[in-house]
């Protein structure tokens, strides 16, 4: 996977989200936790190819394992299981999506937040396998790999930087495009099931996850706003009625007098009353 961008060098140019760093053609300098995110992979992925007796353990103790309950229980694996990788191909084509997406979205948010959105959409592509698994849906098995999280950054990207442009296998190709067809082929491949379907799984959920993160921030302010204007005429409405049952309780007194009002409706007029001394004197 490469990358390049058309219209982010441009002086000009505004992204929709606010913040949005600018970026360059060419490869980018790795950031500090993109650095040691891909110095422990590789370095795991080397010793487990050289001592593979090591590996076995390692891989034993630290991959996301769905054939028994208690080990699906162990909740450092679904971390874990991100920094192994079943072959070369594998590791080398997350570590490439790794290199190129997460340098932007590092910059962006900062280490310490890309860090915790990076596991996160991994974690999530582990879970949703998990829940596949203990519905029946999925057959049981193992699963490595830090494809949940690299996802993850694609739809985060597509988002955030929508004329980024990704090569894939020396084709550029416009980064929402490849996320739409990236989703559509990960969905039809979990529906039908196919061989990867456990992995296809993780993969869609490390987006949906991605996807998620960005936009929630517009979606709870949204969610606020609609809340406090529910809010607003709700307490409009209240003060509507108090208003109304007020003139009943003050027109109550003109015709019968005071000692003709209920204990609750002197209750009112006093509390009235009260509000409207507290009024005069701001």
């Amino acid at each position: 996977m490469g990358l390049y961008d058309r219209d982010y060098t441009q002086e000009n140019f505004q992204s929709q989200f606010r913040h949005a760093p600018q970026m360059r053609i060419g490869f980018p300098r790795p950031s500090s936790v993109v650095r040691y995110l891909l110095i422990i992979n590789l370095a795991i992925f080397a010793i487990a190819l050289i001592v593979k007796p090591l590996g076995a353990v390692i891989y034993g103790l630290f991959e996301l394992d769905a054939n028994s309950v208690p080990r699906a229980l162990q909740l450092w694996r679904l971390i874990t299981y991100q920094f192994l990788h079943a072959s070369l191909t594998h590791i080398l084509f997350n570590m490439l999506g790794l290199y190129f997406l997460g340098p932007t979205l590092e910059r962006h948010w900062g280490s310490k937040r890309f860090l915790k959105f990076y596991l996160g959409c991994g974690a999530a592509g582990g879970i949703f396998y998990l829940l596949l698994v203990a519905v029946g849906f999925l057959p049981a098995g193992v699963m490595v790999g830090a494809s949940g999280a690299i996802l993850g950054m694609l739809a985060a990207c597509a988002i955030l930087f929508p004329h980024f442009v990704v090569f894939l296998l020396f084709f550029p190709i416009p980064i929402r495009v490849a996320a739409v067809a990236f989703t559509i082929f990960y969905l039809f491949a979990v529906i039908g099931r196919a061989a990867n379907a456990g992995g296809d799984a993780a993969h869609l959920a490390g987006m949906a996850a991605g996807a998620v993160y960005v936009f929630w921030p517009k979606w709870r302010n949204k969610l606020k706003s609609k809340a406090d204007s529910s809010r607003g005429q709700q307490q409009m409405r209240n003060q509507q009625n108090l208003q109304v049952e007020l003139d009943r309780i003050l027109e109550k007194v003109h015709e019968k007098g005071i000692s003709s009002l209920t204990r609750k409706e002197k209750k009112i007029l006093k509390e009235a009353t009260k509000t409207e001394q507290m009024r005069d004197k701001l």
